[in-house]
């Protein structure tokens, strides 16, 4: 509690200068609003529902493309990391795919799926796929080599050796990958809101600034960091939890 107290006086004390600065016209209400007008604008979009309608869309869409990119991306680095010669052929593809932003597909998304869920999953399943690629290659090549001289011994296929022995091994350092993800696929989920799709956050930051409801888009930016927090913590509640290699094998 003491800890938290600490933490806490900055952020407090901040509040409490920006809603006097407001509050004497030292800084423009249009544009900066002040903290009990936020809290009061999305308290009324908690209760009409419109802030938790705009979320579900948001968090669709993210969750969707995390779950593309999380299965594209474990099976691909597992792949990579328990067989050198491919990891060799197909590193400078990956290198070069890579480098291209993930916002550079929203045309593309457009072209092929038009606005909606789809065209926003596919973006961010690009846009995740390449951390957790990334983390599991590292965490599988990282694999204590005795495991796999095991499966070797037992003859598993592929399917057993990844899902008994190589997953559970690496799950702690792919959970990483995941974390990183997780934050990349709300971004981007936003961004694309942002540009091209008409739903979720996005969209209603940009309803909000044109409406010049400047403490509802900060409402909505405060509650977008709070889903995000929400979400990493919930990796970080799973990473903690112990992993029984030697029961999985």
């Amino acid at each position: 509690m003491r800890r938290f107290l600490r933490g806490a006086l900055f952020p407090v004390a901040f509040l409490l200068f920006w809603e006097f600065a407001t509050r004497a016209g030292w800084v423009r209400y249009e544009s900066l609003s002040w903290p009990s007008a936020i809290a009061k604008a999305g308290w009324m979009a908690l209760l009409d529902g419109s802030i938790l309608q705009s979320t579900w869309e948001t968090c669709q869409s993210a969750l969707l493309g995390l779950a593309i990119g999380a299965g594209i991306g474990v099976l691909l680095g597992s792949i990579l990391g328990l067989w050198t010669p491919v990891a060799r052929m197909a590193g400078p593809t990956f290198d070069a795919l890579r480098a291209i932003p993930s916002v550079a597909w929203m045309p593309v998304g457009l072209l092929i799926f038009g606005w909606g869920i789809r065209m926003e999953s596919a973006v961010v399943a690009y846009a995740t796929t390449w951390p957790i690629l990334i983390a599991t290659w590292a965490a599988v090549r990282g694999v204590e080599p005795r495991l796999l001289e095991v499966a070797d011994v037992l003859e598993m296929s592929f399917g057993e050796r990844l899902f008994k022995i190589v997953l559970p091994a690496a799950f702690g350092r792919i959970n990483v990958g995941l974390r990183i993800a997780l934050g990349v696929a709300l971004v981007v989920a936003v961004t694309v809101e942002i540009a091209v799709n008409p739903r979720g956050l996005g969209y209603a930051l940009v309803l909000a600034q044109q409406s010049l409801r400047a403490d509802l888009m900060y409402a909505q930016i405060l509650w977008l960091a709070l889903i995000g927090f929400l979400l990493n913590a919930l990796l970080k509640t799973v990473d903690g939890q112990p992993v029984r290699v030697g029961s999985a094998a």
